[in-house]
């Protein structure tokens, strides 16, 4: 639970929910593998599977260079081998997985994916290439930031053709000023799936500090424009960061489920009605979003957030979308 949070009741406690978007991992984070993780997802709601999103980690130490990635796969496919997983009642934990390859070397990357592919038992379901771009310097100092323009580099563009044939998805992490470039890459690839992380990415500090209506209206737009495009999907979730400018994790108690779903309805409720909840799901991207609240709490606020939608829709928040969008099957 993170530092200072309130307990609460959880709510809807049999609602479904397939988690696609944590991270496991070490230093120069603390650490947060199976175990902390296992400890949130026993925290009341019924998290039925999950899926790994590269963070860097247990890269190969040798080897070329262009395959030492592929040690996060099989790193994390060890930490969660069948047998861990059923020892800890959990057979769905990261029934996906997501890594990383340099789409920069162009066609080359096919050997990447092919051993990311080979590394994850089954559970491999696509690359993210993070590309956020900024001058912001206090954006620079929560992100990893890349040269602008990346999503439409040529070499970028020629390694990413090769997910599609191995029906791989791609998950888009960017600033929100880089929506446009995402809707680009989308309609130039209209059979890969997109994966758009983190509600598209609105910033709120450095030069966005006390902008919020201004960044809102850009960001908007952005997603309004890139809905369009019927092969990108939407993770919500991602506000618990720093990056958001919410402020959260400065407070000496954290914030309820309450408090979280109204700062965050007008981005949720935003997406919802442009993507539409069958093409929209909702992450914890956990240990980050722990800066701004507990599992816990983060997910009744996401079951506030989803109240005034039928069954059918908050089935597809909750775990039909992801289900979907990374092929995951569950037992029983």
């Amino acid at each position: 639970m993170a530092k200072g949070s309130s307990v609460e009741a959880i709510l809807d406690q049999d609602l479904l929910i397939v988690d696609p978007h944590h991270h496991l991992w070490g230093a120069p984070h603390p650490v947060y593998r199976v175990q902390e993780f296992a400890r949130d997802l026993g925290s009341g709601h019924r998290v039925a599977a999950t899926v790994h999103v590269e963070c860097s980690q247990a890269y190969r130490e040798g080897g070329p260079s262009l395959l030492q990635p592929v040690g996060e796969t099989e790193h994390i496919a060890s930490l969660t081998a069948k047998d861990i997983c059923e020892s800890l009642a959990m057979p769905g934990l990261c029934a996906g997985i997501v890594g990383f390859a340099d789409f920069r070397v162009g066609a080359a990357v096919r050997e990447v994916l092919h051993a990311h592919i080979a590394a994850a038992e089954g559970r491999f379901r696509g690359i993210r290439h993070t590309a956020p771009s900024d001058t912001s310097p206090e954006v620079a100092e929560v992100l990893r930031i890349k040269p602008p323009g990346l999503l439409l580099d040529r070499w970028f563009r020629e390694g990413f053709a090769e997910l599609a044939p191995l029906q791989l998805s791609f998950d888009a992490w960017v600033c929100h000023t880089q929506l446009d470039d995402v809707t680009n890459l989308a309609r130039a690839f209209p059979d890969t799936t997109i994966i758009l992380n983190h509600t598209g990415g609105p910033v709120g500090i450095g030069a966005y500090a006390g902008k919020r209506d201004a960044v809102f209206a850009v960001w908007s737009a952005g997603i309004q424009t890139l809905a369009r495009e019927p092969n990108v999907l939407v993770k919500l979730g991602g506000l618990g960061m720093k990056l958001g400018g919410f402020g959260f994790e400065h407070q000496p108690v954290l914030p309820g489920s309450v408090a979280l779903a109204k700062a965050w309805q007008p981005y949720i409720e935003t997406c919802i009605q442009a993507f539409g909840p069958a093409r929209c799901m909702f992450e914890s991207n956990f240990p980050v979003d722990g800066l701004s609240c507990s599992y816990a709490t983060l997910w009744n606020a996401f079951k506030r957030l989803a109240a005034g939608y039928g069954d059918k829709e908050r089935r597809d928040l909750f775990s039909g979308t992801a289900l979907r969008a990374y092929r995951i099957r569950l037992d029983g």
